[in-house]
């Protein structure tokens, strides 16, 4: 009686299509999705599927092994071995670059040393020059002056060398010199004077010494002074004649 009334329950068991009614004895395909039939085999399949398949998957290979402490150590002392003889090369250039630079700026300060020194030898020449110019005027002065004390008769030698100098075609030719050199030039240019038909004229705004010979061509400063501004421009120097009255 019970197992009529369990049979009847499964046969009642409502199925999980709601569009179909109850299950019948067996369950349709449809229903049932993938699906394989069992067998006691199927395990011994399933392994030998799994072996296959890592048979067939390639093996990672193993991690190589670490260097040993006596590769680490060679590799260390190569490393520092390559860092000194890296610095030692970047030190020589250095080095040398350093050399080069100094002996740049040595150079550059022994040029302008040499420059100043030379600035300061031509300015101590110029001074030099000057100073020694300027002391033979002097001395040059002082002999003149002494010499038309001492021998005055130069001054017809001047007045001579004067006429000279004036042109042939030149007239009316007139030679002035200080009263106390008249005499002294009619006697010592006497001739000259006459073969140019000059006429001597004495004259106190000429120094003694001196003369000035005028013509209808111009005229010819003989004087003291005019002569030792000649003599000083020649010379570089610009001592003007002072007459102190010396000569007088």
């Amino acid at each position: 009686m019970s197992s009529n009334l369990s049979r009847r329950a499964l046969l009642n068991v409502p199925s999980p299509n709601p569009e179909r009614g109850a299950y019948a004895r067996f369950i349709p395909r449809e229903e049932l999705g993938d699906f394989a039939s069992w067998s006691p085999d199927s395990f011994a399949l399933d392994h030998a599927r799994t072996r296959n398949r890592q048979r067939s998957e390639p093996r990672a290979d193993p991690a190589p092994p670490g260097p040993s402490a006596e590769q680490w150590q060679a590799q260390v002392d190569a490393a520092r071995q390559s860092g000194y003889e890296d610095g030692y090369r970047d030190g020589l250039v250095a080095l040398d670059g350093f050399k080069k630079s100094h002996a740049e700026q040595v150079n550059q300060q022994v040029h302008r040393f040499l420059q100043a020194l030379d600035a300061e030898f031509d300015t101590l020449h110029e001074q030099l020059s000057a100073s020694v110019v300027r002391v033979a005027l002097q001395l040059a002065r002082q002999v003149l002056r002494d010499e038309l004390v001492s021998a005055p008769e130069h001054v017809a030698r001047v007045a001579a060398e004067a006429l000279e100098s004036v042109l042939l075609s030149a007239r009316h030719i007139t030679v002035q010199v200080h009263p106390l050199d008249l005499p002294l030039v009619a006697a010592g240019a006497q001739e000259v004077v006459q073969a140019r038909g000059a006429r001597l004229i004495a004259t106190s705004g000429i120094e003694r010494g001196g003369c000035r010979v005028e013509s209808d061509m111009g005229a010819i400063d003989a004087g003291i002074a005019s002569r030792w501004a000649q003599a000083t421009q020649a010379l570089g120097g610009d001592e003007a004649w002072v007459d102190d009255g010396a000569a007088n």
